[in-house]
């Protein structure tokens, strides 16, 4: 079942969005209106995945009855996604009123900061302490100049299965002992194996991409903090020992013949999910809405989580930012600060599963002894929330996006059999070097 804001949450988001009205109509008066007549305000807000925003719009427009918000780009792709944002940017058009700008895209971003409203000339400076320190930061261009937007989720990692096809395959079900399964990926490599060898029709993972961004993010925080562009924003994906630990690790587990090889995010992908033709995927706290999108409510029960391979690490976090081409700039902000504050983040985690990058809501009741009942259950708050604090993040460059599209493209083609390891290699370095140019 999924989750509802508690009564006492309702009652904190609406003193929020009366709050954020109080700003916004001491920034604006009486307000504007978009030529209905009625003094309605549209603001849109534009987003790709699953943010979980849609009970909070309902709380804010409550309270705000001449605001209607309109979502763009649920369950959309990043990849699509980021080149729209970029080109909306560089238009002066066509970008909505709030925007989600996600991690590896936000040095990009800060190279133009003009493009977007400087939050701290709008009181958003005395919001600092809602946030982690370094999700904080991350927002920040100009040298501290210039805060470009608000921190949502952070990624803290595990490893999300079906306990159905663990079952069906002779391996044990319960999520601890699943955990005490695979501590390293070789480990996860030999499950694997396992779970091959008892023919269940299904594969042990749905493909090499999404295993390879996890190992990739877990090898950089364990050692240089970085991983496709170091802090000097140089390319390094050829000389980073990281990078190649994680391509030698996913090519091994492609290699074992685990992979099912379905493109994570393409239609077959999502197909798959239905049909229950894999049994594990690398689960950042915001692929738990994502698997339960897909898979459907029959599946609700035979989804778990347990510990993922390689201690912990951080993939996925966005933030909210307002373009200055907004014709509604007060209102934009006011809604960002609500959707972004502690009680926003709370409830976009029980909507949606993104875990909050506010140290108030992570020690939240309704976060940190959360459960999830598709997910047989799973202590989330405990399992994604408990380090989220000490997480570290890893730096990420002017094209990271870009550049990470083409290592996954090779490690993709090492997987359908397009090229071997060695050809694939030499393709990641190469094309990533063509992309950093661009």
């Amino acid at each position: 079942m999924r989750f509802s804001l508690r009564f006492s949450g309702r009652r904190r988001l609406a003193a929020a969005a009366a709050a954020a009205t109080g700003v916004l109509l001491a920034a604006t008066g009486c307000g504007g209106d978009d030529g209905a007549g009625d003094g309605t305000i549209t603001l849109t807000v534009d987003v790709f995945g699953q943010f979980g925003y849609e009970e909070l719009y309902k709380e804010y427009m409550a309270t705000n009855p001449h605001i209607k918000i309109v979502e763009r780009g649920t369950g959309g792709n990043l990849d699509e996604y980021s080149p729209k944002l970029t080109q909306w940017l560089a238009a002066g058009k066509g970008a909505g009123d709030v925007v989600a700008i996600e991690e590896g895209l936000m040095v990009e971003y800060k190279a133009n900061p003009k493009n977007f409203v400087n939050l701290l000339d709008h009181g958003a400076g005395e919001l600092e302490g809602n946030f982690l320190p370094w999700k904080w930061n991350q927002g920040l261009a100009d040298n501290g100049k210039h805060l470009i937007g608000l921190g949502t989720d952070v990624g803290g990692m595990a490893m999300c299965y079906r306990s159905d096809l663990f079952a069906k395959a002779g391996l044990p079900t319960d999520r601890e002992e699943v955990g005490k399964l695979w501590p390293t990926w070789q480990d996860y490599i030999k499950v694997g194996e396992r779970f091959t060898a008892a023919d269940t029709g299904a594969a042990f993972l749905d493909a090499a991409t999404n295993t390879f961004n996890t190992i990739v993010l877990q090898e950089a925080g364990k050692s240089t903090g970085y991983h496709y562009y170091d802090t000097g924003d140089n390319l390094v994906v050829e000389s980073n020992p990281a990078v190649r630990r994680a391509w030698d690790v996913t090519v091994d587990i492609i290699d074992s013949g685990l992979s099912g090889k379905y493109g994570a995010w393409s239609e077959e992908w999502v197909a798959a999910f239905k049909q229950a033709k894999f049994a594990t995927i690398a689960c950042p706290a915001w692929m738990t809405g994502v698997i339960e999108g897909n898979a459907g409510a029959d599946a609700k029960g035979k989804w778990d989580i347990a510990a993922v391979p390689g201690g912990g690490g951080n993939w996925g976090g966005s933030h909210l930012a307002v373009p200055t081409q907004s014709r509604h700039q007060a209102e934009a902000i006011a809604l960002a600060k609500f959707l972004t504050s502690p009680q926003g983040h709370v409830g976009a985690f029980q909507a949606k599963g993104p875990l909050p990058s506010s140290p108030q809501a992570l020690d939240d009741p309704a976060v940190a002894q959360s459960t999830n009942g598709y997910f047989s259950d799973a202590p989330v708050g405990l399992i994604f929330g408990g380090g989220a604090k000490s997480l570290k993040p890893v730096y990420m460059g002017p094209k990271n996006q870009a550049v990470r599209t083409e290592v996954e493209n090779a490690i993709r083609t090492v997987e359908l059999g397009q090229r071997s390891p060695a050809e694939g290699w030499k393709d990641a370095v190469d094309n990533s070097k063509k992309a950093a140019a661009k």
